[in-house]
């Protein structure tokens, strides 16, 4: 759930990250976003607050995942992700905890748990066709343009796969040839 947001702003210029670092003090957190992303931001809250109650919970977890198609998923892991909002996680704690990771706050373990959701057997890259295909019909069901987009700055194998690890830490550190 947190890749398809988090692949989404790395299609946008590595630019919008470093004036959102300026201004990672600020104590509201509403501060630290422009309108539209925190409009997007609360899309995707409502997305995996399944019960529509205003918390995620759990079960809102368990059946996010269930809708990405991975339905195995351990408690351990949906009980690893409530803690870090560090009580129940409203839409204030859920753009906080966004606010951390995006402004520096350890974004590429993050973004790694994510894609290695995609990766079950631990190779490091996922197929781009399926992933184009999980970003079209799921969660924020990205447009083909989003998706090319995005995938313009994604290291890409001549046999279609995403190396996951590279495009991370492009989305966290910037892309090279877009900062030249």
């Amino acid at each position: 759930m947190q890749i398809f947001g988090l692949l989404h702003q790395a299609s946008k210029k590595a630019s919008n990250k470093r004036q959102r670092g300026a201004q990672k003090s600020c104590s509201n957190v509403f501060s630290m976003f422009e309108q539209s992303q925190i409009q997007e931001f609360k899309e995707a809250f409502g997305c995996i607050d399944q019960d529509r109650d205003g918390v995620i919970k759990k079960q809102d977890l368990r059946e996010t995942y269930g809708q990405l198609g991975k339905l195995n998923v351990k408690d351990e892991e949906l009980d690893e992700m409530l803690n870090e909002g560090k009580g129940p996680i409203n839409f204030t704690v859920f753009l906080s905890l966004f606010g951390e990771k995006l402004n520096g706050t350890d974004p590429e373990d993050t973004i790694l748990a994510a894609f290695k959701l995609f990766d079950p057997n631990g190779t490091g890259f996922v197929n781009k066709d399926e992933f184009r295909r999980l970003l079209m019909n799921q969660a924020d069901k990205f447009t083909a343009e989003e998706v090319d987009q995005a995938f313009a700055v994604a290291p890409i194998d001549p046999t279609g796969n995403i190396d996951y690890k590279s495009l991370c830490y492009i989305i966290t550190h910037g892309d090279e040839k877009e900062e030249s």
